[in-house]
């Protein structure tokens, strides 16, 4: 009974294109089994994330199942219909496996790109922000992305724009791999643009003009929460070549992924490359890591996507720390992705 209903799932898949004539389907048995007392989700770095913590979780039999696999990728996701979180081994191949920051933007760390005073908004949108997410860089994704390194074969950051010639002497692209000779030269161009630049922009708003049956929405209109506009960022700051920041140490080989270019280039250049899975870290959880060039909504349309929790972190206004926000952002994305930390990211020795 078994065999026939996957030689009939298989005759579906094959009809809906799903599959080619070479590939068999996998019946995945959907069994969970209730797990007792464990431990909350994310909590090796609470200065940063709060720690998940839900009444019922599951374990699930093991997703990801590749020949010759080197890699471990325990991962979970929540499930309103199971009552819960569902966790699940995972076996890939690390030659399949590339790394991705999204968005590491070297602003307000000494390259010279600097948050405008004196209301300017860039990043995590104030600079002591800022500085807390320098550390959480610091302290927890370049040390995840320096053991990951040797192991798989690309390690890659998202930037804003294009290519531009400073940046295309700094770092490895899709087309380009800078020499020692152009990347010193490429420092000295980066580090001379960046200084030039007038950080400064309009003070806040002085005089608001209210009408008499709707002055809220006339006062949010005029003196919105987050405005990173020309008016207090100054005319040309988004065209600056925004650099990774310092806090990740880049190797020659790491490859930019520029935004302008769209998703499809990224497509192509992974596909090429072998890739098959993507571990995926970076900022910020609400906006750039889900909606951008490589963020999750694309990439997990062709490749399996492994969020790493505690290597991101949410915006976080009204707070003063990103722990809450965090949390509740991976969480919502974990209805549909699928959710690991890098504790639980281990190559074979």
């Amino acid at each position: 009974m078994f065999r026939f209903l996957a030689n009939f799932c298989g005759l579906i898949l094959l009809a809906s294109g799903i599959l080619s004539a070479q590939e068999k389907p996998r019946i995945y048995k959907n069994n969970l089994k209730v797990l007792v007392s464990p431990a909350p989700l994310l909590a090796d770095h609470p200065e940063f994330v709060e720690p998940v913590r839900e009444q019922r979780r599951f374990e699930a039999p093991i997703l990801v199942d590749e020949p010759e696999a080197d890699l471990s990728v325990r991962a979970w996701r929540f499930s309103y219909n199971a009552r819960g979180i569902i966790e699940m081994p995972n076996r890939l191949q690390a030659k399949a496996t590339a790394v991705i920051m999204v968005h590491p933007w070297g602003i307000d760390d000494g390259q010279g790109w600097n948050t405008p005073e004196p209301a300017g908004v860039c990043d995590f949108c104030t600079p002591d922000k800022n500085h807390l997410a320098a550390r959480h860089t610091h302290n927890v994704i370049n040390p995840f992305l320096k053991a990951a390194r040797s192991k798989v074969p690309l390690v890659m950051y998202s930037l804003p724009g294009d290519e531009d010639p400073i940046r295309k002497k700094l770092y490895r692209s899709f087309r380009a791999k800078p020499n020692d000779v152009d990347r010193l030269q490429g420092a000295k161009e980066v580090t001379a643009k960046l200084n030039s630049f007038e950080y400064k922009g309009q003070p806040l708003v002085e005089m608001i003009s209210l009408s008499s049956d709707n002055p809220v929405r006339d006062y949010f209109r005029q003196f919105p929460g987050l405005d990173a506009s020309a008016k207090y960022n100054n005319e040309g700051f988004w065209s600056l070549p925004i650099p990774v920041t310092k806090d990740i140490d880049v190797d020659p080989n790491d490859v930019v992924i520029y935004d302008s270019e769209g998703y499809e280039p990224l497509r192509k250049f992974l596909k090429a490359n072998g890739i098959r899975h993507v571990l995926l870290t970076g900022y910020a959880t609400d906006m750039c890591f889900c909606r951008t060039t490589a963020g999750y909504e694309n990439l997990s349309k062709d490749f399996n996507v492994f969020l790493v929790g505690d290597a991101s972190l949410a915006t976080f206004p009204a707070n003063d720390t990103p722990r809450f926000a965090t949390n509740a952002h991976i969480s919502f994305a974990s209805l549909t992705q699928l959710v690991t930390q890098i504790s639980w990211i281990k190559f074979d020795k």
